[in-house]
């Protein structure tokens, strides 16, 4: 059984790792349950991890994975069995579908993109990227970008990582965008309007929020996921 609390707390990490292919950072998960510190967060996520919702990957900051969901969260109320019978030519089970079958697609990597102090904006393919179709979100075209910096790191975004990007010039509050800043610095980071003001956060306390004029930002497009390579 899970507290109100925890299950809360699942929910909110499980539906924003759908939107955005990574968890929320700490700070968020504190705003969401309306938390006075981050130590509460802390005891939540170990009381989840113990008993087996999630799981905390090592060495990288606050990556966090979702292991399974109760049966409240997915409406699943039955264990799958084995149930032993003479039918003849069975088909295999789902596990035993070799991975060479999952449908994949080749994106365009577009160079690298600043997780930090924005860089050049970035205009042209370098390689090619082979991600499985079930990471692409919606319609419209879709392209990765390699990170360079750690200002996303709270965000479970390394350095060296790649992001799947979808393009699109709209956001929402909250979502990770690629920013073009002034037609010619590109970067990764949270997107925030304030009135006519656009605030593009980090997720790493040694950077600072930087805000601009509306017509100073251009979005190019939004995480939809992440490769890690190790």
């Amino acid at each position: 059984m899970l507290t109100k609390k925890q299950l809360d707390l699942l929910a909110f990490i499980h539906k924003r790792v759908q939107r955005d292919g990574v968890p929320p950072s700490f700070d968020e998960m504190k705003e969401a349950l309306d938390l006075r510190s981050k130590s509460g967060i802390h005891r939540l996520i170990t009381a989840l991890e113990e008993r087996g919702f999630i799981r905390r990957l090592a060495h990288r900051a606050r990556a966090i994975e979702v292991v399974k969901l109760p049966d409240s969260m997915t409406g699943a109320g039955f264990t799958p069995r084995v149930i032993d019978g003479d039918l003849p030519d069975a088909p295999p089970p789902a596990a035993a579908i070799p991975v060479s079958t999952i449908e994949a697609t080749e994106l365009p990597v577009m160079g690298k993109i600043a997780a930090g102090v924005p860089i050049e904006a970035i205009n042209q393919r370098s390689h090619g990227v082979t991600v499985p179709n079930a990471m692409l979100s919606g319609s419209g075209a879709h392209y990765a970008l390699e990170v360079k910096g750690d200002s996303m790191i709270e965000a479970g975004i390394n350095d060296g990582d790649v992001v799947v990007i979808r393009e699109t010039s709209t956001a929402d509050d909250g979502d990770i965008v690629v920013a073009l800043v002034e037609d010619h610095e590109a970067t990764l980071k949270r997107f925030k309007r304030n009135g006519s003001s656009i605030a593009l956060e980090a997720a790493n306390p040694a950077y600072e929020t930087r805000v601009f004029r509306a017509d100073q930002v251009k979005v190019q497009g939004r995480l939809v996921g992440l490769i890690r390579s190790y």
